[in-house]
């Protein structure tokens, strides 16, 4: 019997969560490329982790522990941490953060479809705000840094915290583009001057632009899959740039413009990964517009207003409380009813 034309096999939760993982492919091999390999250390640490805690609060909660182990999502959750953080985090920092995303942001609340919030933005704003200086030590590019760390130094560092004889950390570590611009804006630094330092590249940061890139790559391949709609990513990236155009036309030496903003920070990774979370986003067409467009509007306000240079996670969580309100006032109209 062939099936009618509006009922369709809709892919697993498995499918799902594999083909979002392998969406984030190109922008690890491209992190791997312009910092090293010291994220492959993070990425490990982060999925061990995140399985070892969801088997043992299963079997906590009597629960069946291989379907949920298997469907994918634990390891979704810890990829995007993982990518959120300084690729030189401290061992403990990432199991720290990964522990805080499943056990209390996920598991805590019931599992996979019951967590209210993003579970990965949970786990970042938890070690941002109790981690600060540690959260802000990002690595230069090699091609920038005073001393390139090989493999085998970065896994040294990150276990053990030291460094090669007479190598100091501001020798491997400088600040993100987002952070050096509004640190040098604080002194009353004009953009043009602030954006001819070594780190920035032709629109964004030198070498985090072919990162950016890369997830845009992996955003698009979930659209094309179905995995994700339109709605989320473009309303998030047009806000973002909206908000970024106004602020630039109105006086351009204190506003970056925004093809900066686009290609900086964690912006495509939220675009096309944390906000398309299906669990902690609102389920209506309008209410995804309205969800995603406000993110970006926040996002840009925390960057230029706000006390952290990149304002993605608090934006997300903070709208992540909005959805149930956004859902009941964007309803669609049921068939055959005036209202």
């Amino acid at each position: 019997m062939n099936r009618s034309p509006y009922i369709t096999q809709a892919p697993s939760v498995t499918t799902i969560m594999l083909k979002v993982l392998l969406a984030l492919l190109p922008g690890i091999a491209a992190y791997v490329w312009i910092f090293g390999g010291g994220i492959l250390v993070t990425l490990t640490l982060a999925s061990i982790t995140a399985l070892a805690s969801e088997a043992i609060l299963l079997k906590w909660r009597d629960r069946p522990i291989k379907p949920f182990l298997m469907d994918g999502s634990a390891l979704v959750t810890a990829w995007l941490l993982a990518l959120a953080l300084p690729p030189l985090a401290p061992w403990w920092l990432v199991v720290v953060g990964t522990l805080f995303a499943i056990v209390i942001a996920k598991q805590l609340y019931g599992g996979l479809g019951y967590n209210p919030f993003n579970p990965a933005m949970i786990g970042y704003a938890v070690l941002l705000i109790s981690f600060p200086a540690i959260m802000t030590k990002w690595p230069a590019p090699l091609l920038l840094a005073q001393t390139p760390l090989g493999f085998s130094d970065q896994l040294h560092f990150i276990f053990a915290g030291a460094l090669p004889n007479g190598v100091l950390v501001d020798a491997i570590t400088s600040a993100t583009p987002l952070d050096y611009l509004k640190t040098q804006l604080g002194l009353h630094h004009q953009v043009q001057a602030i954006t001819q330092a070594p780190i920035f590249g032709v629109l964004g940061g030198k070498g985090g632009e072919w990162v950016t890139g890369a997830y845009l790559l992996g955003g698009l391949y979930l659209i094309q899959q179905r995995i994700i709609s339109w709605h989320l990513p473009s309303a998030f990236l047009a806000a973002l740039a909206l908000m970024a155009g106004v602020f630039y036309l109105l006086d351009p030496a204190h506003f970056a413009n925004p093809a900066f903003h686009l290609l900086s920070g964690a912006t495509m990774l939220c675009a096309f990964f944390i906000i398309t979370d299906p669990i902690s986003g609102p389920t209506t067409p309008l209410g995804k517009l309205i969800f995603a467009a406000g993110i970006g509007i926040l996002t840009y306000l925390i960057r230029v207003y706000g006390g952290y240079p990149d304002g993605v996670a608090f934006s997300v969580l903070l709208f992540n409380i909005a959805v149930p309100l956004i859902d009941a006032y964007t309803q669609p109209r049921v068939y055959g009813h005036a209202k």
